[in-house]
């Protein structure tokens, strides 16, 4: 047993004052005592809030930010952003993912993100064969995040259409593709190996209603259920106009409202995006008890649209945040731009419904942090009994922060500067980060530089 002492730090029930925590062997918070003695307990240099989850990761897209900002020969879209990731993807080895996702994962723990959902598709070789092991790119992304010390939710992805009415695939899907059995084994193969790592959680995701049949959908979530009950789901939905436009083609129905009427949405299904929805969907969709999965600053590089934020919050709608294609790594900037977003197209100030007087910065955060512990069906997002202690320690004399407390702190940590004020982060009870540095970010940037260069 460690303890902790914490002059301030974000409970359930608000900000508290000298704060005790005992952490078990296991990582796991087994007492918060406020108002307490710090005895012989290890100080924590500032206030102490929950670290966040990432939901939404592609990690080998890292690796190519920055390589699609060239000017087409029309219109560009997400769908010309889409070639070109194929072109990239189609020349990763496993030595080369599991670099890129090691350096990813050190950004994502220095910017206050301890958990991540790995949505993964990049499943076989370039000509489109399973590795001998057919979860190999699995492990090494896993084992990524278990060297650098992020918890990870790994979603292996079901791709195997390429449109809706079960299209053909194109040649630069071929990597991603299985059919129900493979799928299956790929599942027992993950779930055995890692059933006992408590900063590992298997779950699965649907790559989109465009590369699963509805038979496939059933099948597949019955196959899951079979074997965990409680598994995470992901889906991509409702990402793009020409998707819903499809999708009414083929269907007669928006992907959102298909998606509400034939599965069975619960807290356990995190819809990704899920950015072009009307009104009825949108409340639909908050009392599914489904987590929408918001990417902000991807939504915005890949020009999707923005989220209904406000009447989905109104209505009490799961929300959680993640940095899908890794333009930028930040959570601060992710809940940031899902506010001022909101504030561009509505031509006015503090969008985010937390009634007069409330704290945008601290209702979003809070948000994120429950939002993501749902979709990542990991006990984090609190610092309580039985959670991880995932911590975060901000630098309470950082420029930014200082003279700032309680729920101003966090208004302060979003919405004033592009500095990071995190200072020390704390993964199921293991230090990670310390003033700012990973212990093996030089290593793991040296081997990030090398793969760069020999993709390059």
């Amino acid at each position: 047993m460690t303890a902790y002492f914490a002059e301030s730090a974000l409970l359930p029930s608000g900000w508290a004052g000298n704060v005790l925590f005992d952490v078990n062997s296991d990582g796991a918070i087994v007492a918060v005592t406020p108002d307490a003695n710090p005895g012989g307990a290890e100080p924590l240099s500032g206030p102490v809030i929950p670290g966040m989850a990432n939901l939404h990761s592609h990690a080998f897209q890292r690796a190519m930010a920055g390589l699609a900002e060239r000017a087409g020969p029309s219109d560009d879209s997400f769908w010309t952003w889409r070639q070109v990731m194929y072109g990239f993807v189609g020349r990763l080895s496993p030595d080369h993912v599991q670099a890129i996702a090691a350096q990813l994962y050190v950004e994502m723990l220095k910017a206050g993100y301890t958990a991540v959902g790995e949505f993964h598709y990049l499943h076989h070789g370039p000509d489109g064969a399973p590795y001998d092991d057919p979860g190999e790119m699995s492990h090494r992304v896993i084992a990524a995040a278990q060297a650098v010390g992020i918890g990870i939710t790994h979603l292996p992805v079901l791709y195997a259409h390429g449109g809706f009415g079960a299209a053909d695939t194109s040649p630069g899907q071929r990597r991603f593709l299985h059919g129900p059995a493979d799928f299956t084994a790929l599942l027992d193969n993950l779930l055995a190996r890692y059933r006992h790592d408590p900063e590992v959680r298997i779950g699965m995701a649907l790559h989109s209603l465009r590369a699963v049949t509805p038979e496939l959908l059933d099948e597949t979530v019955a196959a899951l259920d079979a074997r965990d009950g409680a598994a995470p789901i992901h889906i991509h939905i409702a990402e793009q106009q020409l998707e819903v436009d499809d999708c009414l083609a083929w269907s007669g129905a928006r992907p959102v409202e298909w998606l509400l009427d034939h599965a069975h949405l619960s807290r356990r299904w995190c819809l990704i995006h899920a950015t072009h929805m009307t009104g009825e969907e949108t409340l639909a969709l908050a009392r599914s008890g489904a987590v929408a999965g918001l990417c902000p600053t991807t939504e915005a590089n890949l020009g999707d649209g923005l989220f209904p934020l406000f009447a989905y919050m109104a209505a009490g709608g799961a929300l959680g945040i993640g940095s899908d294609s890794h333009i930028s790594v930040s959570p601060i900037e992710e809940l940031r731009w899902l506010e001022y977003g909101q504030r561009l197209i509505r031509e006015r100030r503090n969008i985010t419904p937390v009634g007069e007087g409330g704290s945008i910065g601290a209702s979003l955060w809070r948000a994120a942090l429950a939002g993501g512990a749902e979709a990542l069906g990991r006990p984090i997002g609190a610092l309580q009994v039985g959670a991880r202690a995932d911590f975060l320690v901000l630098d309470g004399d950082h420029p930014l922060l200082s003279g700032r407390e309680g729920d101003v702190l966090l208004d302060a940590l979003i919405f004033s500067g592009n500095h990071n004020p995190i200072s020390d982060v704390m993964v199921g009870g293991r230090w990670v980060v310390r003033q700012g540095r990973h212990p093996d970010q030089d290593t793991i940037a040296q081997r990030y530089r090398e793969t760069v260069a020999a993709l390059a």
